[in-house]
């Protein structure tokens, strides 16, 4: 029994031993798992037991292949010979486990490196005119000379001296006078050797074109040194502030010398870097503008459009001049105003794709292209609105609207509306006149070219009027040297369209032109260029065939389908002849468009190619007669698409009228079948008075004409004009060109 109690307690004894050790264990792996670091895997373990003598003998590569194997948690050398001290037999004992090194937040491998943010490359900041004249003139002392004007608007006006000689700044605080102050200082002797950081000191941006390597002056108002004058830059896409060649950007004048040389002949020069194309990117150009002239108050002027394409108008006054911009809504319309100012006062063309670019014409240019195509579009519109009655009347219904503006000189608040029209469609064959009673294409381009042409008989009937007021306010004048009639100096017209023109213009451009459309993908398609002709009785265009097309009368009475050229196609038939037409060329040079503006759909590239850029080949024209390259370009708030289906009329007014003239497209008459005042007849019967009064002056002599058709035949220069761009397009592969049946024009005015 005894021996038995005294088992019982050792067994006992011994549990309750054991127990112990495993709490004590238990508490030390408690405390190691609190403590520094955690335990190495086993595989880690058996790394750690390497000799120092083998450690030393590993090779570089070996090193380098084991740091290249994911063993993240393994320590420095120096941590693994100390460990391994500690450790008998190389086992990972009851030896404390090393802390964190320091710096490594939180992370025990030594090699251990936060990750540093990239940097975002920005733009880099030019530096103004107080920072360039610095680095020229270090040490310069600038002296407040006065302080005038109310507490709440201060104006300070400070001195510089430099070079001997003084120069004032005035601003609303000092560091603005300081810096007008500057920027004097800098026109009048500096010549910049880094242009581009001269030309956004003075508050300029540089146009894509500019060549810095270049010897030639191609910079706009480049002015820096008074006994230097610079070409004025080759680049019509970016104009001068104004005429007069004096800097206006600060609202100060500095009239130019004369240049000493003629200008240079200016080769085409490659693209500027991008890090000077645009400085402005990235902000719109109300912040430009508010930057440049702080403070600056945006006025609502009207609100017009239909419904679902209303147009607000915003203006702002800045330097004196009132500028205006329209957009489909206020935002839009105060940014499209800023971008004029900065346009005209500051030549800044902010970012814009290429195939929305305005191309501009040849010769003289008296607007800035963008100003004058949303005046003009303007214009057209609020005068179709006022004839439809704020767009109430029925005969407001229509796909496309266009119209011709005047100007005069170079302010586009003159200009003038001198016709607008509507219509999509063309005659049907069997409704086709031998009296020149219907109009066969009633499109509003075509509709719109005729109206002009009534409106220069108008004029040269006021030439000859005895009214002294009527002959002065005349378009016309006399040629010096020869016979005939001239328009007056400076007279432009300029043709606006909603959309662009059926055929070769629209056909490759359905939609509007994006920030990431380059131009034209495909410019050599054999598709490109071709001529096209409009459906009778339909809407769209088919390209012609590449023999020619004899259009018969009696073929078209008997349902052959009529064919009329495109729009596209007559257009670029104006841009050769002239648009006066062959009966006007009796009195007249021959009369172009100045600029032709898009209200929607504008394509640089398409567009033109399918005014001029196809024929530029063009060859043997008489010597009055030229390929035109007007301005083309479209408007800053593209026109709302029009739903619905083409009405079948078409409307037209002329400057002089009281109303609108209604004529059904399908039968070329209004719907009580009485002729259009816009018909051949009509039209025919003005041109004979006025060739009976102006016989002794015409430029055209011959003996007077039995009917329509030998009065057009005898314009000779005018048609030998015609055929050589008749040629052109066969010569290029572009087709022939389709003609009406000669029999509509064999009337006189006794039939």
């Amino acid at each position: 029994m005894a021996l038995l109690l005294d088992g019982s307690r050792t067994t006992a004894a011994y549990y309750c031993h054991i127990r112990r050790r495993f709490k004590r264990r238990r508490k030390k792996r408690c405390e190691r798992k609190g403590g520094a670091g955690a335990r190495p895997p086993p595989n880690q373990q058996r790394l750690l037991t390497i000799d120092g003598d083998e450690e030393e003998n590993m090779s570089s590569c070996s090193t380098d292949v084991k740091e290249n194997r994911n063993l993240d948690n393994l320590f420095s050398k120096e941590g693994v010979a100390a460990e391994a001290a500690q450790l008998p037999n190389g086992s990972a004992g009851g030896g404390r486990k090393r802390p964190l090194e320091e710096g490594n937040n939180g992370h025990a491998h030594s090699k251990y490196r936060p990750k540093k943010r990239k940097k975002i490359p920005g733009p880099i900041l030019p530096k103004n005119a107080l920072m360039q004249l610095n680095e020229i003139k270090p040490g310069l002392q600038y002296k407040l000379l006065s302080q005038t004007g109310p507490v709440h608007a201060p104006v300070f006006v400070m001195t510089v001296e430099v070079n001997g000689q003084l120069f004032e700044g005035s601003g609303p605080t000092k560091k603005k006078a300081k810096l007008n102050a500057a920027e004097k200082a800098l026109r009048s002797f500096v010549q910049f050797p880094n242009a581009s950081e001269a030309h956004m000191a003075m508050g300029r941006t540089l146009s894509v074109h500019t060549d810095f390597t270049s010897d030639q002056a191609d910079f706009p108002d480049m002015l820096f040194n008074g006994f230097e004058t610079a070409a004025p830059v080759d680049d019509p896409f970016y104009l001068a502030s104004n005429s007069n060649g004096s800097f206006s950007s600060l609202g100060i004048e500095y009239p130019l010398l004369a240049s000493p040389v003629p200008n240079p002949i200016h080769a085409p020069l490659p693209p500027a870097p991008s890090a000077f194309a645009s400085p402005t990117s990235g902000k719109n150009p109300v912040m430009i503008l508010n930057e440049l002239r702080p403070g600056l108050k945006y006025d609502f002027v009207s609100e017009s459009g239909e419904s679902h394409a209303k147009n607000f108008i915003m203006s702002v006054t800045v330097d004196a001049q009132n500028f205006q911009g329209s957009g489909r809504n206020k935002k839009l319309a105060k940014s499209r105003a800023a971008q004029a100012a900065l346009s005209a006062l500051f030549n800044m063309q902010l970012d814009q794709a290429p195939s929305r670019q305005p191309i501009p014409r040849e010769g003289l240019q008296l607007h800035l292209p963008q100003v004058l195509a949303d005046a003009v579009s303007r214009l057209v519109v609020d005068k179709f609105s006022e004839l439809t009655d704020n767009f109430t009347s029925p005969h407001a219904r229509r796909k496309v609207l266009a119209g011709v503006i005047m100007t005069t000189g170079s302010d586009v608040k003159e200009a003038q509306v001198i016709c607008v029209s509507t219509g999509t469609k063309c005659i049907n064959g069997e409704y086709m006149s031998d009296r020149g009673l219907a109009l066969n294409d009633c499109h509003a381009e075509i509709v719109a070219r005729r109206s002009l042409i009534r409106y220069l008989y108008s004029q040269l009937e006021h030439f000859l009027s005895t009214n002294k007021e009527e002959h002065q306010n005349s378009v016309f004048t006399r040629c010096d040297n020869t016979s005939g009639f001239r328009l007056k100096e400076n007279v432009q017209f300029h043709l606006y369209i909603s959309t662009s023109p059926c055929g070769d213009a629209r056909i490759f451009s359905p939609h509007e032109a994006g920030m990431e459309d380059q131009g034209d993908r495909h410019p050599n398609r054999k598709a490109r260029g071709q001529l096209r002709t409009k459906i009778e009785s339909g809407e769209g265009t088919i390209p012609v065939r590449s023999s020619n097309t004899i259009q018969t009368w009696d073929g078209v009475l008997q349902g052959e389908r009529l064919l009329t050229m495109s729009c596209s196609d007559k257009i670029a038939r104006w841009n050769v002849v002239g648009f006066q037409g062959s009966l006007m060329s009796y009195f007249t040079e021959p009369v172009y468009f100045s600029s032709i503006i898009l209200g929607s759909l504008y394509h640089a590239d398409h567009l033109s190619r399918a005014m001029y850029q196809r024929i530029t080949d063009i060859e043997d024209l008489p010597q009055s007669f030229a390929l035109n390259r007007p301005l083309l370009s479209g408007i800053s708030n593209a026109e709302a698409r029009q739903p619905g289906k083409a009405p079948n009329f078409s409307v037209n007014w002329t400057v002089g009228d009281q109303g609108l003239e209604v004529v059904n497209a399908t039968t070329g008459k209004d719907d009580l079948g009485r002729p259009s005042r816009l018909c051949k007849h009509v039209l025919y019967s003005r041109w004979v008075r006025l060739h009976c009064k102006l016989s002794s002056s015409l430029r055209i002599q011959a003996e007077k004409p039995g009917n329509y058709h030998e009065a057009k035949q005898a314009a000779v220069e005018y048609h030998e004009a015609k055929q050589a761009l008749i040629k052109a397009f066969h010569k290029a592969g572009l087709g022939a060109w389709v003609k009406k049946p000669i029999e509509q024009d064999q009337f006189s005015l006794a039939t």
